[in-house]
């Protein structure tokens, strides 16, 4: 895992690091699934925490942060005081070719789903 010297520098895991099994477990969870969704639709735009309004405590959402960072699907960066994150889709993509197109595909398929169904 790389890190910098400064103590607001964030550990995120090299390519090769990246496991399958770990980001299957990243994208386990419907909150960072959320994540990743909507980090997929801003494609390559970095962004705050807060922007996900994410409806659980600010220490849950610390936790699916870091185990979406962790297991090499987001790479988080300090700009001042706000930490942003941004989708790893590149090396995403180079490690497991149309894995995240396809569980991208999947969450949207279900979210219509569930949408029908609860009309």
């Amino acid at each position: 895992m790389t890190t910098a010297a400064g103590s607001r520098t964030l550990a995120h895991p090299e390519p090769g690091e990246i496991t399958l099994e770990g980001v299957l477990h990243a994208f386990a969870d419907p909150m960072r699934m959320r994540v990743v969704r909507d980090l997929a639709r801003e494609e390559g735009a970095e962004l705050s925490c807060s922007y996900f309004a994410l409806p659980v405590s600010k220490s849950t959402s610390t936790h699916h942060f870091r185990v979406l960072r962790e297991n090499g699907v987001i790479r988080q960066i300090y700009r001042g005081t706000a930490k942003l994150s941004v989708l790893r889709r590149d090396d995403l993509d180079a490690l497991f070719p149309g894995l995240l197109d396809a569980v991208l595909a999947a969450a949207a398929r279900q979210a219509e789903r569930q949408t029908a169904a609860g009309s």
